[in-house]
């Protein structure tokens, strides 16, 4: 009887909603139908969680990007079904845009499959949470982001406006991206900066412009946009695109696109 009281209480007692920032990982097995008007060069677009979601961006900031390739004149297909990385299913699609995709999202197979595009020319632009640090896989972490994310500001200080500082303003994807500019965002700070892995830094974060905190103060170099020039691919990677107003700052939709453009080829 007491046994029997206690699990009806159990049942009765209101259990703590799940976080919608922390889905339950999933494993995908079943690969999405492409629709049949892609073309050639076409955009893909993950934005698939298996660890922190950014439910505030994720839905605006995939309809923008939809919105550059078809400004790019490019076909584009958005899903969050990670088997989508299979050999076949890739050979449309000239770049990969990863969408605060998080987590190990990819099975091993996966994974492979993604190798090989980026092997054989295509390119990969990858976006805030891409570049986190719950991507484990050893391929991704040294050929996407290059370094390791230690955090970004808390409390009050979460999101900021700070100076974004254009480090190779002839590069094609920093064209047309104005001095000074001063845009509100999640500042991500790294363990090291990735020009030591082989990197290039496009633009960096000027921490005298915001308040990084201590532990997470990266000093004269913070870097927050940059390239692989090692990959057979064109791969990049931008740190910024926390909020959803992110995505309609004109200066960071040209970045953007001009990722897009460049990655493209």
């Amino acid at each position: 009887m007491i046994r029997l009281l206690a699990m009806l209480g159990t049942l009765m007692t209101p259990q703590a909603a799940p976080n919608p920032h922390l889905p339950k990982p999933v494993v995908d097995t079943t690969a999405p139908t492409l629709p049949p008007t892609l073309k050639p060069g076409s955009v893909l677009i993950v934005s698939k969680t298996n660890g922190w979601r950014h439910i505030e961006h994720i839905p605006h900031s995939n309809e923008v990007l939809a919105g550059i390739a078809r400004d790019l004149g490019r076909t584009s297909f958005t899903t969050e079904n990670a088997a989508v990385f299979d050999d076949a299913l890739l050979k449309p699609f000239s770049v990969v845009v990863l969408n605060s995709a998080s987590g190990d999202f990819m099975t091993p197979t996966q994974r492979a499959a993604f190798e090989r595009f980026v092997a054989r020319g295509g390119g990969v632009v990858a976006l805030h949470a891409a570049g986190d640090d719950s991507h484990k896989a050893p391929w991704y972490v040294d050929t996407i982001i290059g370094t390791t994310f230690t955090g970004h500001p808390g409390g009050p200080d979460h999101i900021q406006p700070a100076r974004v500082v254009v480090k190779q303003p002839a590069h094609p994807v920093m064209a047309g991206i104005p001095q000074p500019w001063m845009p509100k965002d999640e500042w991500y700070s790294f363990s090291h900066d990735p020009a030591t892995r082989g990197m290039t830094v496009l633009a960096s974060v000027d921490e005298a412009s915001y308040r990084p905190g201590e532990k997470l103060a990266m000093g004269a170099s913070h870097p927050i946009v940059w390239i692989n020039p090692r990959a057979r691919g064109r791969v990049i990677y931008s740190a910024m695109g926390h909020t959803p107003e992110s995505y309609d700052d004109p200066h960071y939709r040209r970045l953007l696109t001009n990722a897009v453009r460049w990655a493209a080829r």
